[in-house]
């Protein structure tokens, strides 16, 4: 058998368990969402069609944090397979190294890595958004989507009417509305002056306008207002850097981003982040393949193969939590994007084949 053949072969073995592993991964996702978004709709007048239409808005967002241990997953099955009936103790006995049948998985997973990012996030981005309108329209402002009900948003301003501080339950449109809005205002000598409750928010040109507000101020009964302005000196560049989410925002959109962000003097630190983690997945999901090679090319005659199949689901996971832990340090400006999006992926690549020069060639 050619070594072309073999390098077709395994390619087809590996294209079909990354199908089949991201596809239940699919399946489970919108399962769990469709069954939450059920339970939602009991208490409101919400068709089955607009909740199925909702959880396959949220799945490509969803799907895209499992891709890596999809990756993983089918790559050792595919080896594993593989070595389990002995096809790669034969290749190697004919000389085809681990880098020869390890090269199709890893050119297959970099180019997944490639279309993950220049075309499955612009849809991921574009569904989040169509999920979040769509959300709103059924469920109203009362309901918050499954896994988002998470940490409040703070904002602190100032502003005509002096220094103010917002919290708010949810944000969309690039942060420039705010659900379920409390503002705290305060005079010019630092007191406490009144408080704002309102269903709403949106930013305007130099003021907040707050709908369906209940104005509270000491000393005084509770005031309703439909509509209640609130000045701001903020601008709709930094009110977006500081409330709106990175992941909304597509992979092809976020360098004019940056830009607009840059244009008005704020550091975009998010932006960067999210855009040098984007161009660096491709080489994070090669990483993942190099982590499965590792674990799963021990002949099954010499045993601990449950142990070694653990150890790389656990690298795996290790490997997800450093990275994120990088991003966070990144975030908070500890580092630079470029490091906190390039170094896990690099470092495991390194460790990786490292450990595949040593049980290859001793």
């Amino acid at each position: 058998m050619s070594t072309s053949t073999m390098m077709r072969y395994v390619s087809r073995r590996y294209v079909l368990n990354l199908a089949g592993v991201f596809g239940t991964c699919l399946a489970l996702i919108f399962l769990i969402d469709s069954v939450e978004n059920l339970r939602r709709a009991g208490n409101h007048d919400v068709s089955f069609g607009t909740v199925l239409l909702l959880s396959l808005y949220r799945l490509p967002s969803l799907s895209e944090l499992v891709l890596p241990f999809a990756v993983l997953f089918a790559a050792m099955a595919t080896f594993l397979m593989l070595t389990k009936s002995l096809e790669l103790v034969v290749a190697r006995s004919v000389g085809v190294s681990v880098w020869q049948f390890s090269a199709p998985v890893v050119f297959i997973t970099l180019i997944v890595g490639i279309a993950a990012t220049t075309l499955y996030n612009p849809l991921a981005a574009n569904f989040k958004a169509r999920h979040e309108a769509l959300f709103e329209e059924a469920f109203g402002d009362s309901a918050v989507p499954f896994g988002g009900a998470g940490v409040s948003l703070w904002l602190r301003q100032d502003g005509v009417d002096g220094q103010s501080v917002l919290r708010a339950r949810r944000a969309s449109a690039d942060g420039l509305k705010l659900r379920h809005v409390t503002a705290i205002v305060f005079d010019s000598n630092g007191g406490f002056a009144e408080r704002v409750e309102a269903r709403n928010a949106v930013l305007e040109e130099g003021r907040w306008r707050l709908n369906a507000a209940w104005l509270i101020q000491p000393g005084r009964p509770p005031e309703y207002h439909k509509s209640y302005l609130l000045s701001t000196y903020l601008t709709r560049e930094q009110v977006s850097e500081r409330l709106a989410s990175a992941q909304s925002i597509s992979f092809w959109d976020l360098p004019s981003q940056i830009e607009i962000a840059q244009r008005a003097g704020l550091p975009a630190v998010q932006y960067r982040l999210q855009y040098q983690s984007l161009l660096a997945r491709p080489l994070l999901l090669c990483a993942m393949v190099l982590i499965a090679a590792t674990v799963s090319l021990r002949v099954f005659r010499f045993g601990n193969i449950g142990r070694m199949i653990l150890g790389g689901v656990v690298a795996g996971f290790v490997l997800y939590v450093v990275s994120n832990f990088v991003r966070d340090l990144g975030t908070a400006g500890a580092v630079t994007p470029v490091a906190a999006a390039w170094t896990p992926a690099l470092v495991t690549m390194l460790l990786g084949t490292t450990v595949l020069l040593y049980q290859e060639d001793g």
